[in-house]
């Protein structure tokens, strides 16, 4: 059996993924790179993984804050609210975030002799972030399989799902939702208003899943 390195940062997508995944999955790694949810979803993953008995590793970077320009990583009253399609939602962006953290990814995953790396970007993604879109996944992976000796595969099967699917098919392996963390300001509950907390609440609506602070 095949076995992957999962980017796993503790919200719905990649937790759904590490349930879903689990005897394929080695380890997961979370990245601290300072957003303003980063400590409690992080929190989630090492959780989740406990639970499994998969391996959790965290990496430190943290540079991304202190170089780079997004709103998620200048505090809860830097994020706008309002659904993922909104035009001021584009604050969020972190550039170039996915593929930062594939590249460790990668060089962790062929450390550790495995065969690839696992991602949980999903179509909702699509029309804010380019580092989520299939093409930019296409690219990356021929990237990770070019610049690796065993040429290592970049898994990511939630591409053409919506998060509503992701979290029907959590709700079928029994996923506790209420073990992850999605919200973008950070604070100690769900805001509901920012764009990851709508879509969160329309997902956990499309599955009839009810969480007590959602």
């Amino acid at each position: 059996m095949e076995k992957y390195l999962l980017v796993l940062s503790g919200g719905m997508d990649s937790v759904t993924m590490l349930h879903d995944y689990r005897d394929s999955i080695a380890a997961a790694v979370t990245f601290q790179y300072g957003s303003n949810h980063n400590m409690r979803e992080a929190r989630c993953a090492r959780i989740n993984c406990e639970r499994l008995g998969i391996e959790w590793i965290e990496i430190d970077l943290t540079f991304m804050a202190r170089h780079f320009e997004s709103s998620l990583l200048q505090g809860a009253d830097a994020i706008p609210e309002g659904h993922y399609e909104d035009s001021n939602m584009r604050s969020t962006v972190v550039p170039f975030r996915n593929g930062i953290m594939l590249a460790v990814a990668a060089g962790l995953a062929e450390s550790r002799h495995l065969d690839g790396v696992m991602i949980a970007n999903h179509s909702g993604d699509h029309a804010i972030y380019p580092d989520c879109r299939p093409e930019f996944i296409s690219s990356m992976g021929a990237a990770i399989a070019d610049g690796t000796y065993e040429h290592l595969k970049l898994f990511a099967p939630y591409t053409g799902m919506t998060k509503g699917e992701i979290a029907l098919r959590g709700k079928e392996l029994g996923v506790d939702y209420s073990l992850t963390y999605s919200c973008y300001k950070g604070g100690e509950h769900h805001c509901g208003k920012c764009g990851t907390c709508v879509e969160r609440a329309e997902a956990l609506k499309f599955a009839g899943i009810t969480l007590a602070d959602d």
